[in-house]
């Protein structure tokens, strides 16, 4: 995963839970996450437990890009990314209320940079995934943070993890993504580039506006810059009762719920076991897209991802050790 630090103060979207959220800021950008406003349900959420409810986040995720996926033949590609980016940025908009005065020429430089990675980043997974298996999908994506972690961290063990990463690639590729269509993992390997600067301008946002400001203000810039696509590809369908409806769905699946759940959880959850949970997402995203799109992987590509889950894992609890303060001695 990554070292970048999230959005301060925390909240859901498409960023990372934040700096409210203690030690978590960092994991949580690795994660792609967006924070969620402070006040945000707790209740009967909460007694699922910490890991409980990343788990649910991280099955929220998935099986919203499940959705979106059986979405597609409905509305394209670039239609259901332009409706769940347009629902999830009104939602957004309506909980933090951002304040649109007094910010300089560079804090608006930024979130519309940031609301840039967001919109690219969705548009070309959801391009990998209308080509490839939601599983495979994930897993190529997450190599994005996972780079970034290794080059941020320049450490000599990461270069284990980056070989360990390599080699499930090596084998989800078939040795030439011979197995894969190559678009596909094209764009799904780009979405991972767009994933690693999403964290990086995450980030920096979090550090020029306060609470979630931010990152309504880059998901409004993301909606906006879909829309003429959407419009482009789907027109009339995009406002068809049934794809509002299912749209509606997948970014509330895919953003608002799961990032509530997550920040929930970070508040009681410390962040290394957070990261390592988010590192399964790529399972995750196979399991689901086996139950919701029949989607079965075969053996070699199994043991990729695990491949890639056991890479990202190292890359976390490498950057733990390394941030670990030494302990004191004792006085006598």
């Amino acid at each position: 995963m990554t070292t970048p630090s999230a959005t301060p103060s925390a909240t859901p979207g498409t960023a990372a839970p934040a700096a409210a959220a203690g030690a978590a800021p960092d994991v949580a950008s690795a994660a792609g996450r967006a924070p969620v406003p402070d006040g945000a349900p707790g209740g009967r959420f909460g007694s699922l437990g910490p890991v409980g409810l990343v788990l649910a986040g991280g099955l929220s995720v998935q099986f919203g890009a499940a959705l979106a996926v059986s979405l597609m033949p409905r509305a394209g590609a670039l239609g259901v990314v332009t409706l769940r980016l347009a629902v999830a940025a009104v939602v957004m908009l309506l909980v933090c209320r951002p304040r649109l005065r007094g910010h300089s020429r560079a804090d608006w430089g930024t979130v519309v940079v940031f609301g840039i990675a967001m919109a690219g980043m969705n548009g070309l997974f959801y391009q990998a995934v209308d080509r490839i298996p939601l599983g495979p999908a994930v897993t190529l994506e997450v190599l994005g943070p996972l780079a970034l972690s290794v080059f941020a961290s320049r450490r000599a063990v990461n270069l284990v993890w980056a070989g360990l990463a390599l080699a499930g690639v090596f084998l989800l590729s078939g040795g030439g993504f011979n197995g894969l269509d190559p678009a596909g993992a094209a764009f799904a390997l780009a979405a991972g580039a767009m994933w690693a600067a999403y964290i990086v301008f995450s980030a920096r946002t979090g550090r020029r506006f306060p609470q979630a400001d931010g990152l309504a203000l880059a998901m409004a810039v993301g909606a906006l810059l879909f829309l003429p696509l959407g419009i482009a590809e789907s027109g009339p369908k995009l406002v068809d009762p049934v794809t509002l409806g299912l749209g509606a769905g997948v970014a509330l699946l895919s953003s608002v719920l799961p990032y509530t759940l997550e920040l929930l959880a970070l508040r009681r959850l410390p962040a290394p076991t957070f990261a390592i949970l988010m590192s399964l997402e790529p399972a995750i995203a196979a399991a689901a897209g086996f139950l919701v799109l029949d989607q079965a992987l075969s053996a070699t590509q199994s043991a990729a991802i695990a491949l890639v889950i056991a890479a990202s894992m190292g890359a976390v609890r490498t950057q733990v050790g390394r941030r670990r303060p030494k302990t004191l001695p004792e006085v006598p």
